[in-house]
């Protein structure tokens, strides 16, 4: 067998297009980690033919693999999940690393687990490594949900009738990329309830974790677990012992990468300029939602209003926000008016962080060329409209009134303050 077959580290799964594991990996340690996709025939060859060092193992094979290993820790098999394979001399060794990274996440985060009464949702593996790590913190209560499941396993559907739960754990892929809109449960249910951990780490935030944010409740994503549950992983694969300041280290260097900067403010504000003096220093790509507009309807947005009315334009507006919403490291500048339709902003703000930048009235410049701002009458009547919804929707203002590079400056700031913590 070839030798570098045999001194592969990596991760298998079904579909691993959006991993972060490389990424972690390979900052963890100066070493390559491949992303192996594997359909259900080749997981089989590639398991007997053992020709790997060490891997992770992730959806939908964490129990599949089970069958291929000589020997599983306890932890692991109480959890009946395996997420790291080691092989040893052709034994291949398991453990799950899940179960550290999801008990830090949650101590990371202040989320107290001892007494209280607290619901898994989702029956598969992640769900058993959530429910051994709630049991190992003191959990009073562990329910958990899940679909076309006999009892003891509760329905989405009848989980409201549980009002005394107060912590979640969404161990499901509802809202994972691509369908980042899907949220699995309303909150709003759940008078008692005081946090929410989702296992989901792209988007940034879940729409479930938008709503617990909303509610003012404790929340957190998946980065840290992922993060954690990868510093374990390297550990056991190459015997070492790693600084737990690498987590929280790799979750901010991952998220400040990953997370766009989305620009929103009044026509003329300034937010073009902007974000084309960003996209120089920084490797985020810069994206116009006015100029996509125009470049994927081959017309102008003058040509949309004037032939379809703005009720139109905000169809297409939304269409292209969602879009890029779900892609992340870039810089999105919005139209004006992209605030109007608050879907607009929860899609934003699931992998980025929202600027809004603020010119004075007097020195926005009227703009024939665009139709709600072709007069000094129809800024002041949009400025008043519109800044209620810049302020709700931004997690801040930059003031515009002075330099450009003042302004840069604002930016650069508010952005390493909320992606480094």
């Amino acid at each position: 067998m070839d030798e570098g077959l045999i001194m592969r580290i990596g991760l298998i799964g079904k579909k691993l297009g959006h991993s972060f594991s490389k990424m972690i990996h390979e900052k963890l340690i100066d070493q390559p980690y491949e992303l192996i996709e594997l359909d259900e025939q080749q997981l089989v060859e590639f398991m007997e033919t053992k020709a790997f060092k060490a891997i992770n193992v992730t959806i939908p094979y964490k129990e599949t693999v089970m069958q291929y290993c000589d020997e599983i820790d306890e932890q692991a098999l109480a959890i009946h999940a395996v997420n790291a394979i080691v092989n040893r001399n052709g034994r291949l060794i398991a453990t799950n690393t899940d179960f550290t990274g999801l008990m830090l996440m949650l101590k990371q985060h202040n989320i107290v687990i001892k007494d209280k009464c607290c619901c898994v949702l989702g029956t598969g593996g992640t769900s058993k490594t959530a429910q051994a790590v709630l049991k190992a913190m003191g959990a009073k209560e562990i329910l958990v949900a899940g679909r076309n499941k006999p009892a003891p396993i509760i329905s989405y559907e009848a989980l409201k009738q549980h009002q005394e739960i107060q912590v979640f754990i969404n161990a499901t892929s509802v809202g994972m990329y691509p369908n980042n809109d899907d949220q699995i449960i309303d909150l709003a249910d759940f008078g008692q309830l005081e946090a929410v951990a989702d296992v989901i780490y792209n988007p940034l935030t879940t729409r479930l974790c938008q709503q617990a944010e909303e509610l003012k409740l404790k929340h957190v994503n998946g980065l840290k677990m992922l993060v954690a549950q990868a510093k374990a992983a390297c550990e056991f694969f190459h015997d070492i012992a790693l600084d737990d300041e690498k987590i929280h280290q790799i979750t901010d260097e991952i998220y400040k990468d990953m997370a766009n900067i989305v620009i929103i403010g009044m026509p003329s504000s300034g937010k073009t300029t902007l974000s084309q003096e960003l996209a120089k220093i920084s490797d985020k790509r810069l994206v116009d939602i006015d100029e996509e507009i125009v470049r994927r309807e081959q017309r102008t947005i003058r040509e949309i209003f004037d032939t379809e009315g703005e009720a139109r334009f905000r169809e297409i507006e939304t269409a292209i926000c969602k879009d890029l919403a779900k892609q992340t490291k870039l810089i999105i500048s919005c139209g004006g008016g992209i605030i109007k339709n608050e879907e607009n902003m929860r899609s934003l703000a699931q992998n980025g962080i929202i600027f809004h930048i603020r010119r004075n009235l007097d020195a926005l410049l009227v703009d024939d060329s665009r139709p709600l701002s072709s007069s000094k009458e129809r800024l002041m009547a949009m400025e008043k409209e519109r800044m209620p919804l810049y302020q709700k929707y931004s997690q801040f203002e930059i003031d515009n009134n002075s330099t450009i590079e003042a302004a840069l400056k604002q930016i650069k700031e508010r952005f390493d303050e909320v992606t480094c913590n």
